[in-house]
C-alpha cells in the first residue's frame, strides 16, 4: 500500500531558530494517528507546513504522491487536506444544518451556493447523524457546547470530503464523556478517512490511540504504539516528565 501522506527532510526555520530539523513522516490510508510532544515540539508548526500555512526552509511533502510544495492553501484544501484549528471555527449565528451543508458546498460553483436548496444531501445528514447532532440540526451553533462546536467542525471537514484530516488538540476542554464521545467519533471518521490528531491528553491518548508519532525539539523522537511510547525512558524524561510509574497511577 502506497503512503497517503510523505513528509521527508523537512526543516523549518524561525528567525534563525529551527523549528522542525530532518523531519521524516509517513501516514498509510485509514491511519488513526495521534501526534504528541512537549510544547514547542514542532506538532503545529508541521501541521502548518503540510496545510501551506507555514513554508519549509527545505524537504518535501506529497499527498498521494503529488507535491504540496508551494501550493497555496486554498489549492491544499481542494487537493484533499482538511483541518481544525485548537479553538473551534463555526458559523455561530447560522443552524447546526446550515453549517454542514455551507461546507459541503465549498467544491459548488457561486451560482449553485446562491440558489435555494430543498431537503438535506445525503452527505449533511449522514455527517449529521455521523456527529450526533440531529436534535440540534436547527439550532444556532452558537447555542452548541464546546464539545459539540467540535463535533460540528469534524462534521463540516467530512461533508468536505477530503482523503486527510489534521485534528489540533480536539478534546481541550472537553469533559469526560466529551472525550469519550470524541474518540468514538474519531474512530467512525477514520473508517473512511486517514485521521492525524495532536493531542496533550494521555487518558486519551492511551485509550483510543494505536500508533503514536513524538516529536521533540523539531526532531522525530519515538514512533510505535502506545506501550511502545510510553515505556521509552527518552519520552518519559522529555514529554512525560515522569516514570512510567507515576505516569499509570496519574492515569489509571
Amino acid at each position: 500500500m502506497s503512503a497517503l501522506l510523505e513528509v521527508r527532510g523537512l526543516n523549518v526555520v524561525f528567525s534563525g531558530f529551527p523549528a522542525i530539523t530532518d523531519l521524516d513522516f509517513t501516514l498509510e490510508p485509514g491511519e488513526l494517528r495521534f501526534l504528541i510532544g512537549p510544547n514547542g515540539a514542532g506538532k503545529t508548526t508541521l501541521i502548518d507546513v503540510i496545510t501551506g500555512l507555514t513554508r519549509p526552509a527545505s524537504g518535501s511533502i506529497t499527498l498521494a504522491g503529488q507535491a504540496l510544495a508551494g501550493r497555496r492553501e486554498f489549492q491544499i484544501v481542494r487537493s484533499g487536506i482538511g483541518r481544525t484549528f485548537q479553538t473551534s471555527v463555526v458559523f455561530e449565528e447560522l443552524s447546526v444544518l446550515d453549517n454542514l451543508d455551507l461546507a459541503a458546498g465549498f467544491r459548488r460553483r457561486i451560482p449553485a451556493l446562491l440558489r435555494r436548496r430543498h431537503g438535506v444531501g445525503d452527505d449533511v445528514a449522514s455527517a449529521l447523524d455521523m456527529v450526533g447532532l440531529g436534535a440540534y440540526a436547527n439550532r444556532p451553533a452558537g447555542a452548541l457546547s464546546h464539545g459539540q462546536r467540535q463535533w460540528l467542525e469534524i462534521g463540516m471537514l467530512v461533508v468536505q470530503r477530503p482523503r486527510l484530516l489534521l485534528l489540533d488538540e480536539p478534546v481541550a476542554g472537553m469533559s469526560r464523556d466529551e472525550r469519550e464521545r470524541t474518540g468514538e467519533l474519531l474512530r467512525a471518521v477514520a473508517r473512511d478517512h486517514t485521521v492525524l490528531v495532536v493531542e496533550h491528553d494521555m487518558d486519551f491518548l492511551r485509550r483510543f490511540a494505536s500508533t503514536v508519532t513524538v516529536l521533540h525539539e523539531g526532531r522525530l523522537l519515538r514512533e510505535g504504539s502506545v506501550a511502545e511510547v510510553r515505556a521509552d525512558p527518552r519520552v518519559q524524561e522529555v514529554y512525560l516528565g515522569r516514570t512510567r510509574d507515576e505516569l499509570d497511577k496519574e492515569v489509571a
